[in-house]
């Protein structure tokens, strides 16, 4: 079926609009953290697969991070455990850990990598403990409720240090690199981390231009619910400050305003819901969620 005239010059229009996006991203390093409903809705999968590919054929550089936390749920139920989480971190002790490897670093992880290589792409799965490229520490959190103390949620990590050195052999060689959230101590021991701090640490270590957040919201909303588009460091911290930025949001914005400050061009929180967000934030004049720069 032919296409008609005013088809013809829309997609013409698109592609041209995408040109000055490839050509000033070309070679940059795009750390993206993959989640919600982006991961779970087959349209949605199949979508992120596609341009995740094509980001990559254009010559840009898409490091993959992942969550997985209705998955592990899932399986939690399966084996009789019931999901806890204090500040937005899930309570891990050692046989929710054992879960969480084998759903992240096993079945999520391969998934992606799978769906990805259909496509095209050539993605190799990996958690912080292949090379020991992440390596991290236990996490206490402060106790709300009992100034000076703290709180222990079992096997839940901070990262201590990063080694770019893997993920930069990957990207010379036109892999995607497709990581689950699991630190390595220094005994050997496994630390489930979140998902959005590690992406945001990733995107700092590795100098990234762009880190995007895929969620489950249209991106930062104010307390009426409202979008709000653009964000400096300043009014994120006032954000945080009055209760606007609360549970779930606070790992997430947290990890993306420490990155921001640290060197990353900026990050983009964005509606994981909508088809092609990623080209629609990357290669498109208006963009799509919330911007956050250093100033």
């Amino acid at each position: 079926m032919p296409i008609s005239q005013s088809n013809a010059r829309d997609k013409a229009k698109i592609l041209a609009e995408a040109l000055p996006y490839i050509q000033r991203f070309h070679g940059k390093t795009i750390v993206i953290k993959y989640g919600g409903n982006a991961m779970v809705e087959e349209n949605l999968k199949q979508g992120f697969a596609r341009d995740v590919v094509l980001l990559k054929v254009v010559g840009m550089n898409p490091v993959i991070i992942h969550g997985g936390g209705p998955q592990i749920d899932q399986m939690l139920k399966r084996v009789g455990k019931q999901g806890e989480f204090i500040q937005g971190m899930r309570v891990t002790d050692a046989e929710t850990m054992d879960v969480v490897e084998m759903v992240l670093g096993g079945s999520v992880n391969k998934d992606i990598v799978n769906l990805i290589n259909r496509h095209g792409g050539k993605a190799v799965g990996l958690t912080g403990k292949d090379g020991s490229f992440i390596r991290a520490k236990k996490m206490l959190v402060k106790d709300r409720e009992k100034i000076g103390e703290w709180i222990s949620i079992g096997q839940v990590g901070e990262i201590e240090h990063v080694d770019p050195s893997l993920i930069a052999l990957l990207d010379s060689q036109d892999f995607i690199p497709v990581i689950a959230p699991i630190g390595v101590g220094e005994n050997g021991e496994s630390y489930n981390i979140n998902a959005d701090l590690v992406a945001g640490k990733l995107a700092e270590i590795l100098r990234a231009e762009k880190l995007i957040l895929l969620t489950n919201t249209p991106g930062v909303l104010d307390k009426a619910g409202q979008l709000l588009t653009g964000l400096t460091a300043q009014r994120v911290d006032e954000l945080f400050a009055d209760g606007t930025i609360s549970g779930g949001m606070l790992p997430k914005i947290g990890s993306a305003l420490e990155a921001v400050k640290k060197g990353v061009k900026s990050c983009h929180i964005i509606d994981g819901r909508v088809e092609h967000a990623l080209l629609l934030e990357i290669l498109t004049d208006q963009g799509v969620g919330t911007l956050i720069r250093d100033q």
